[in-house]
């Protein structure tokens, strides 16, 4: 035993003896290693950091080992200057079919003109995609894909299905306005009928063309005041501005000036029938029809004014009444989906088919009107 102590210090004496008279060199070499040691960090959180590859402890993603200064980062393009003059940068779209694992595919990026973009994973030359440049602020579309999951997992996740039909799709426009209180047509109409009256007695002489022009201004101050073709033309056949945009008589039909807004005064035609309440008599309706839809819109409220002839046989409605209406549309038998099932994108609306072999194909449509807790379906899908 003292023996075998002995040789091992003897032997631990040479080796710390010898260690005096190792070249310079390999020490600097060994010292140039430790510094070289590998560094792997996590793509998504760089500030972890390890001497060993593995998983992120944050969010279980592979480290990734970090390269010199110089070297490309992984899943970076570099580029190789092939004419380094021209300073204009273009932004390309690449697709690169490179199956290792860290290579980048179908991304933009920006090169001078005549750069070569070098796969940092495989080394290869990256060819712009379809030879094309694409516009700087135009990312092109991508195709839907179908995907595959399980009727299992379709059920934890809470997927439900709905089969595709026609439907009657009805829609109710609800909008405000008040009981017309409007001196101002009235004194058009009443300008109107003496343009038309001046105009039948100059002609034949000098002044029938500029009489006609008058006439003509006069009518179009009516149409920009909301009344339609058909009115001026019943208001050309009776000669008689209508009394009832000021002072209504008992009995006499009125009228009602009601707001559209802009999205729902395409549903809104004339002859269509009114319902109107006014809030002076809550619960009681009074009956109406559209007869004009005014040809300019508001463009601070954004909404279009309809003209509705109202009948008030007991003469309980007064000028400058506040009144609530609704106007059933009724937009027939369409196809339509819920309201849930439509992804907006921003650039498409997708919705995703169920097929029988758990594949939920993707599909662009094209949507109308909206109806409660459906859409209408104009493009996309059938039956």
């Amino acid at each position: 035993m003292i023996l075998r102590i002995f040789f091992m210090t003897s032997f631990l004496f040479l080796i710390s003896n010898f260690s005096f008279f190792i070249p310079s060199s390999f020490a600097q070499h060994e010292a140039h290693q430790k510094q070289e040691k590998p560094v792997y960090y996590c793509p998504m959180h760089p500030s972890y950091t390890s001497d060993k590859p593995g998983d992120c402890p944050i969010c279980n993603m592979k480290l990734v080992l970090k390269e010199e200064k110089g070297k490309s980062e992984p899943g970076e393009l570099k580029a190789e200057p092939v004419l380094a003059k021209e300073k204009d940068l273009q932004e390309v779209c690449v697709e690169h079919n490179c199956t290792m694992e860290g290579c980048p595919m179908h991304v933009r990026v920006n090169i001078k003109p005549g750069e070569r973009l070098i796969c940092p994973v495989c080394g290869e030359v990256i060819s712009t995609a379809a030879g094309k440049v694409v516009e700087i602020g135009k990312a092109p579309v991508r195709p839907l894909r179908p995907i595959m999951v399980s009727a299992k997992k379709q059920q934890l996740i809470g997927v439900r299905t709905e089969e595709v039909k026609r439907m009657l799709l009805s829609k109710t426009i609800r909008s405000a306005g008040r009981i017309a209180y409007d001196p101002e047509l009235a004194i058009a109409q009443e300008e109107f009928i003496q343009a038309l009256k001046n105009e039948e007695n100059l002609k034949g002489s000098a002044l029938t063309e500029r009489a006609g022009s008058l006439t003509e201004a006069s009518r179009r101050r009516l149409k920009l005041l909301g009344m339609s073709d058909e009115q001026i033309d019943a208001l050309k056949e009776k000669k008689s501005a209508q009394t009832n945009l000021y002072l209504p008589e008992k009995g006499e039909n009125l009228w009602a000036y009601l707001s559209i807004y802009e999205y729902e005064i395409g549903l809104v035609k004339i002859g269509q029938a009114v319902e109107i309440e006014a809030v002076a008599y809550p619960g009681e309706l009074f009956k109406g029809e559209v007869l004009a839809i005014s040809p300019v819109l508001d463009a601070v409220s954004r909404t279009n004014q309809a003209r509705v002839e109202i009948k008030d046989p007991q003469g309980r409605l007064k000028p400058e009444m506040f009144v609530n209406a609704q106007i059933q549309v009724d937009l027939g038998i369409k196809i339509a989906l819920r309201d849930s099932a439509v992804i907006d994108t921003g650039l498409r609306k997708i919705v995703y088919l169920s097929l029988e072999d758990d594949t939920l194909e993707a599909r662009e449509v094209r949507l109308g009107q909206k109806v409660e807790d459906y859409y209408e379906v104009l493009e996309g899908l059938e039956e």
